[in-house]
């Protein structure tokens, strides 16, 4: 097996998004996709050229192979999908919007294959990666995923391996939003590069201002922080360095979903590329309007070829 460049680990459920507007309950036709924050940003960082291992879990079922298929065609190593003949593969419905407004979404994800990933499936071979990417989904699934979660970011920092770290909060999977703050704060505190967008980082710090924000994970040794401010652009702190990094303009928004994951990919891709914090938050906006302006989570994602001359490397 080829050297792994990333680790990445998650849910990829199937997605059936409207053909047409209005009421997902009015609709009578969809087209079959994929959706998954982690393997979104996956799949960008595939498209960039790294080589990335995808370990999760699907469902003995049509959708498993869709997923499977759908990641393997994105060139992502797939060796570590364990078929689960006991659990289905999750699913979920996605309106269409043209306004640029968000979507509606309905999650059959339940009890789903990835919900029973382990620490069992932790392998050698895996912990040899460069990078771990983790976000705070899979410890929102089961106790079974965040022990995955913590083992996995735990392991590779002991290894000296980095890790980077979006909270992708998902209020509605948790008991309490007590539990589901301090559960992620405890993650994001075993990170190099913590991510959350602003309205993530005042929820999970209690603190307004992105300084503060930052300031709050740094205090706690985490390397560097990039806040998320939507059309504001974003800002990012490390402990010798801070800065405000415009937007790229868009036109017209198609689609949101997904677009914090292109962040994500362009900020992950540079600063492993040796870019400056800066350059690396540059190009994290440059993908993100990109994402926006496409139809799915992920269609939008770059390749190589892709990248202006300003973004790109050297």
């Amino acid at each position: 097996m080829s050297e792994i460049d990333i680790l990445s680990f998650g849910e990829t459920m199937a997605m059936f998004v409207a053909e047409q507007t209005g009421d997902l309950a009015q609709v009578g036709q969809f087209h079959k996709r994929i959706a998954g924050a982690d393997s979104n940003v996956a799949i960008g960082l595939s498209r960039l050229g790294f080589n990335v291992a995808w370990l999760s879990r699907v469902g003995d079922d049509s959708l498993g192979r869709f997923v499977v298929d759908t990641l393997q065609n994105e060139g992502l190593d797939c060796s570590h999908i364990a078929i689960d003949p006991l659990h289905p593969t999750g699913f979920q419905l996605k309106s269409r919007e043209d306004t640029g407004a968000d979507p509606q979404v309905e999650y059959f994800r339940r009890g789903s294959a990835a919900s029973h990933l382990s620490v069992a499936a932790i392998r050698p071979e895996l912990l040899q990666a460069r990078h771990l990417h983790a976000t705070g989904i899979p410890p929102a699934l089961s106790d079974a995923t965040r022990d995955l979660s913590r083992q996995l970011m735990t392991q590779m920092r002991e290894a000296g391996r980095s890790v980077s770290f979006d909270p992708n909060l998902r209020p509605a999977l948790w008991a309490s939003e007590q539990r589901m703050i301090s559960e992620i704060n405890a993650l994001a505190c075993l990170a190099d590069w913590v991510l959350p967008g602003l309205g993530e980082g005042r929820l999970l710090t209690g603190f307004e201002d992105p300084a503060d924000i930052a300031a709050f994970y740094l205090d706690q040794g985490v390397e560097a922080v990039v806040i998320k401010l939507g059309p504001d652009g974003a800002y990012y702190r490390t402990q010798l360095d801070e800065g405000f990094v415009a937007a790229v303009p868009v036109a017209k928004v198609i689609d949101t979903v997904g677009a914090g994951d292109g962040f994500a990919v362009g900020v992950i891709s540079a600063l492993l590329e040796n870019l400056s914090f800066a350059q690396a938050v540059q190009r994290g906006n440059w993908i993100g309007s990109r994402a926006v302006q496409s139809r799915g989570d992920m269609e939008g994602l770059p390749m190589r070829a892709d990248l202006p001359l300003s973004q790109k490397a050297g």
